[in-house]
């Protein structure tokens, strides 16, 4: 904790030190994370896809030059796949060995350390340290609510229980960070666990910002023009309106076409930059070209 203190602080000096580490995180965000990690207490960081979720965790990596420990959620995750599981063909074949060696084997003996395969979730306590690794917990939200029911005794205790070997408390607690694009509801009883930080869209300016720091190569021009484009996709009635995720992509794009000037013609070249599906499209192309590129 000493070492987190001269790391972050104040949340000033951690916004500062996130920004050098290239994440622009506003005053909420970084209070937010301070909290985090000086509580400490697990975060749950809320928003539409692309806001700058998963970078945040990647950004407090980099600023305690510790591990990431990434837990991809999805639907029908469970155990095996997030705390771990038992290495069955060793097993088996040292069964194998004690029958052709007329040994005796008792259960106990093949439910050991040596046949364990740690996932994510046990890595991440089992972190020797000397600083915290950093848990990021994807998008809950694509997980049931029996997985978020798994996750409260790590959340609560920075422990996990596996039967076979009992409870395993960490010497160093990981930094937790959930995120959720909010395509579900998440039970009161996980968020109570947790601090909670909604991440809205930036506003233009750091948009643009976030897109040349991202996107060195392009030219300031169209870097201003995608942040503008983009803020007036999200008016329309899209299913998936573009984040900042898309707007860098979409100048990435730009800058290896050699695009200067974001007029109608390059928008429609790479409109599969930022809109992601069909139906998308077809709004934006009743709208406009001219009006997306501001003209």
């Amino acid at each position: 904790m000493d070492d987190l203190a001269g790391l972050a602080p104040s949340p000033e000096a951690l916004r500062a030190r996130l920004d050098a580490a290239g994440y622009l995180a506003d005053a909420g965000m970084a209070t937010a994370l301070f909290c985090a990690l000086r509580l400490p207490q697990p975060i749950l960081l809320e928003g539409e896809a692309g806001v700058g979720k998963t970078e945040a965790a990647k950004a407090l990596v980099a600023v305690l030059d510790t591990p990431l420990v990434r837990l991809q959620c999805y639907e029908g995750i469970d155990a095996t796949e997030a705390l771990y599981e038992w290495n069955f063909p060793r097993q088996l074949l040292e069964i194998r060995l004690a029958e052709v060696g007329d040994s005796a084997l008792g259960g106990h003996d093949l439910f050991t350390r040596e046949y364990l395969i740690p996932r994510p979730l046990l890595r991440a306590v089992e972190h020797p340290g000397p600083r915290p690794a950093v848990l990021l917990v994807d998008e809950i939200d694509r997980a049931d609510d029996e997985f978020e029911a798994f996750l409260f005794e790590l959340l609560a205790e920075a422990a996990v229980t596996i039967p076979e070997l009992g409870t395993i408390r960490a010497t160093h607690p990981p930094i937790v960070v959930l995120t959720s694009n909010r395509t579900r509801d998440l039970h009161d009883a996980l968020k109570r666990r947790c601090l909670y930080h909604w991440l809205d869209y930036p506003e233009l300016a750091r948009t643009v910002e976030i897109v040349r720091r991202r996107v060195p190569g392009a030219r300031a021009s169209v870097a201003s023009q995608v942040a503008a484009a983009v803020g007036r996709l999200r008016t329309l009635d899209l299913q998936k309106p573009p984040g900042v995720a898309e707007a860098i992509d979409w100048a990435h794009a730009l800058e290896l076409l050699g695009v200067d000037d974001l007029d109608e013609a390059a928008l429609l070249a790479t409109a599969g930059s930022v809109l992601k599906y069909r139906e998308d499209v077809e709004v934006a192309a009743e709208r406009g070209a001219a009006w997306i590129a501001g003209r």
